[in-house]
C-alpha cells in the first residue's frame, strides 16, 4: 500500500494539471460524438482521473477503513461504466479531480505566504576563530560563537553586533521594506538580510530557538484538519455514503431502473461538504498571514469568532515595552529643563541600566547635539550613577542615591515627582554639585495604533480587558487613555489565569493577547491565545494559538472580522451543498436527472463552494 500511495503522490500538481487538460480535451471530443479507432475518448478521462480516485478509495478502506466521499465516487464511476454511461463516468472523474485540484491550489496559495519562510532559512554561517574564518552549516552554530556576516548575506542565527555598522532588511520579520540601521550592541535576527556593511556578531539564539526557526515551527504546526467544523463535515460524509448506498439500492429495487440508482450515487457524493470547509479555513489562514499572523491551530479562527472578551497584557502589547523620557524638569534657576536632560544623558552614557540606556537613546533621537563623555563614571547598583560632566559632579538615580550622598530633596522636587508617579512614571532624580537640580520622568508609551485598535474592538461587540502586573495607577492611566473599563492590576501569572477562568466560567469565551513569560499560562488557558511574536518570549509564543509576528496590533480587528467572515462562508458552503444535494437526489429518484447531468450539477456545485472559499484569501472589510 505504501508504494501505491507514493505512486498516487508522484508528479504533484503538474501531473494533475496535465491529466486534467488531456481529460478535458478527450471529453470535448467525446461530447462531439467523435471516436478514435471506435473507442469513446471519455475513457481517457476515466483512466487519467477516475483510476486515481478508485485507488485512493481502496487505500483508505484497506489502511484505515476510511469510508468517505471517494468510496461513493468510485462506486458511481464503476456503476456508470457497467451500464454503458462512459461519458458520465469520465465527466464525474474529471470534475471530481478538478475540484480536488482547486482545493490543492487554494491551500497552496493560502500557505505560500508562510511556507516561503522555510526557504529563507540560512544554510551556512561564517564562524571566526581568532584570525581564522570558516564556513559551517548554520545548524552547527553554538550560542557564544563569533560570526561574520557580509553584505547581501542572510543572518544565520539571532545575535548581537560586536563590531561594524550596517542596515538590515527585516521584511521577513516585520513586513517593513525599509532597512533598519544597526550598530554595535544592536540585536539582529536570523533570516533577515544584511544590506550594506560587513559586521561581526555574537550568536545568542541558535538552532530551533532562532527567530526564523521559531516561525518555521509555527508554520509546520498549521493544520486545518483540526477544526471542529471539519470533523462534523467528515462525520456527515460518512453517514451520507451509507444513506446513498441504501437510497440507490431501494430506488433500483422499486423502479427497476439501475440508471436511477447510478444517478443517485453520482449526485449523493458529499464533495462540497468535505472539500469546501477546510479550504475556507486554509484560505482564511492565508489571509491572516498577509496581515502578520501565524495561525498554529486550524480551529483557532473558528474559536476566535465566538469570543466575548479580549484580555490584553499592558507592557509590550498595548505599549512599546521600552521606557521613554516624557518630561525633564529643573527646580534650580541656574539650570534649564534642557540642561537637566543633557547632563543626565551624559552622566548615563556608559550606564548598562535599561533606564540609563533609555535616557541616552531618547536624547539622541530628540536632539542633534553631541553628548559629552562623562569622567569618573561610577555605576551604583540599586541607586543610580555618579559622574563628572563638563567639570560638574552629577548624581542621577533614585531617592536612595540622594540619601547616601546626603543631598536634600526639596518639597518642590518631591511634589513634581509625585505628579508623574501618579500617572505611573518612573523618576530619575538629578543633583548637580551636591544640590538637587531636577528630575527626568520616564514612562512606557502607548503604541500609536492602540487607541484605534481598542475602538474597533469595541465596535465589533467584543469587550477589551486590561490584565497587567503593573500597579494600579499605571494600569488605570493606560486604560483611561484607551477607553478600557475593565482593569485588573498587580496581576501575577496565577492572577491572570484566575481572571480568565472566572470569565469562562461565566460563559464568556476569552481571547488573551500577551508577550511575556508571565503571560504563558493565561495564553494557554484562554479560549484563543495570541502572542506578540516579534518581541514576545519563546514560551509565550509556544503557548499561543496565533502569533502576531510584526507586533502590529492594529491588525487585530481585521483578524476578528476575518474569523467571523470565515464562519459565515463555511455555513453558506454547507447550506448550499446540502440544499443542492437534496434537490439533485429528488430529481434523480424521479428519473429527471441522468448520470451525466447529475454529475455536472453536483460537481459544479462543489467547484463553486471551493471558489467561494478562495475569496477569503484577499477578503478585507
Amino acid at each position: 500500500m505504501k508504494k501505491l500511495e507514493e505512486f498516487l503522490e508522484w508528479g504533484g500538481v503538474k501531473k494533475d494539471i496535465t491529466c486534467l487538460i488531456l481529460s478535458g480535451i478527450a471529453l470535448i471530443i467525446s461530447l462531439l460524438k467523435v471516436e478514435v479507432f471506435g473507442i469513446d475518448l471519455a475513457w481517457v478521462a476515466i483512466i487519467l482521473c477516475g483510476i486515481p480516485i478508485i485507488l485512493e478509495a481502496v487505500v483508505g478502506l484497506v489502511t484505515e477503513f476510511d469510508i468517505k466521499a471517494d468510496v461513493l465516487v468510485s462506486l458511481a464511476l464503476i456503476a456508470s461504466v457497467i451500464i454503458g454511461e462512459i461519458f458520465a463516468a469520465g465527466e464525474v472523474a474529471f470534475i471530481m479531480q478538478l475540484g480536488a485540484l482547486l482545493e490543492d491550489l487554494t491551500v497552496a496559495k493560502a500557505r505560500a505566504g508562510i511556507e516561503k519562510l522555510v526557504h529563507l532559512t540560512p544554510r551556512t554561517a561564517r564562524r571566526l576563530n581568532g584570525d581564522q574564518e570558516s564556513m559551517i552549516p548554520a545548524e552547527e552554530v553554538q550560542a557564544g560563537d563569533i560570526l561574520r556576516v557580509l553584505p547581501g548575506e542572510a543572518i544565520p542565527v539571532d545575535g548581537v553586533i560586536l563590531e561594524g555598522q550596517t542596515s538590515i532588511n527585516q521584511a521577513v520579520m516585520t513586513g517593513e521594506s525599509l532597512p533598519v540601521d544597526k550598530t554595535v550592541g544592536d540585536e539582529v535576527f536570523s533570516g533577515t538580510v544584511n544590506q550594506f556593511g560587513a559586521f561581526d556578531m555574537k550568536a545568542t539564539k541558535v538552532g530551533e530557538d532562532s527567530s526564523i526557526q521559531r516561525m518555521v515551527k509555527l508554520v509546520q504546526s498549521v493544520d486545518a484538519g483540526k477544526a471542529k467544523i471539519v470533523g462534523i463535515a467528515d462525520r456527515w460524509a460518512t453517514w451520507i455514503v451509507v444513506i446513498a448506498l441504501t437510497a440507490a439500492a431501494l430506488t433500483w429495487l422499486i423502479s427497476g431502473q439501475i440508471i436511477r440508482a447510478v444517478t443517485i450515487l453520482v449526485v449523493f457524493c458529499p464533495c462540497a461538504l468535505v472539500l469546501a470547509t477546510p479550504t475556507a479555513i486554509m484560505a482564511a489562514i492565508g489571509n491572516a498571514t498577509k496581515h502578520g499572523f501565524l495561525v498554529r491551530e486550524g480551529d483557532a479562527l473558528e474559536r476566535l469568532a465566538s469570543v466575548a472578551n479580549i484580555t490584553f497584557d499592558k507592557t509590550g502589547t498595548l505599549t512599546y515595552g521600552t521606557p521613554k523620557v516624557v518630561a525633564s524638569i529643573s527646580v534650580d534657576s541656574e539650570w534649564t529643563d534642557e540642561d537637566i536632560y543633557r547632563l543626565c544623558s551624559s552622566a548615563e552614557l556608559r550606564s548598562e541600566h535599561p533606564l540609563g540606556k533609555a535616557v541616552v537613546d531618547c536624547y539622541k533621537n530628540e536632539h542633534s547635539g553631541d553628548i559629552h563623555q562623562p569622567e569618573n563614571f561610577e555605576m551604583i547598583p540599586g541607586q543610580g550613577v555618579s559622574a563628572n560632566v563638563d567639570g560638574k559632579e552629577i548624581l542621577a538615580g533614585n531617592k536612595e542615591l540622594f540619601a547616601v550622598h546626603q543631598v536634600a530633596l526639596p518639597d518642590e522636587l518631591s511634589e513634581k515627582a509625585e505628579e508623574y508617579l501618579q500617572t505611573g512614571c518612573t523618576i530619575i532624580y538629578m543633583a548637580i554639585a551636591g544640590k538637587a537640580a531636577g528630575l527626568l520622568a520616564l514612562s512606557d508609551t502607548l503604541r500609536e495604533d492602540a487607541p484605534d485598535t481598542i475602538r474597533q474592538i469595541n465596535e465589533a461587540g467584543v469587550t477589551p480587558v486590561l490584565l497587567t502586573g503593573d500597579h494600579e495607577k499605571a494600569a488605570h492611566t493606560i486604560a483611561d487613555k484607551l477607553n478600557i473599563h475593565e482593569v485588573y492590576a498587580n496581576c501575577l501569572p496565577e492572577d491572570k489565569l484566575q481572571h480568565i477562568e472566572d470569565y469562562q466560567t461565566a460563559g464568556k469565551q476569552v481571547c488573551m493577547i500577551g508577550d511575556g513569560i508571565n503571560d504563558a499560562p493565561a495564553l494557554k488557558k484562554a479560549y484563543v491565545g495570541i502572542a506578540m511574536g516579534g518581541i514576545g518570549s519563546d514560551i509565550a509564543v509556544d503557548a499561543a494559538d496565533i502569533a502576531l509576528i510584526n507586533d502590529q496590533i492594529k491588525e487585530l480587528p481585521h483578524l476578528l472580522r476575518l474569523s467571523k467572515r470565515m464562519m459565515i462562508t463555511i455555513k453558506c458552503n454547507l447550506t448550499f451543498s446540502m440544499t443542492l444535494n437534496f434537490i439533485a437526489i429528488v430529481l434523480a429518484i424521479t428519473g429527471i436527472l441522468n448520470p451525466v447531468i447529475g454529475a455536472l450539477v453536483h460537481n459544479a456545485g462543489s467547484v463553486l463552494v471551493i471558489i467561494n472559499s478562495a475569496f477569503l484569501l484577499n477578503w478585507k472589510k
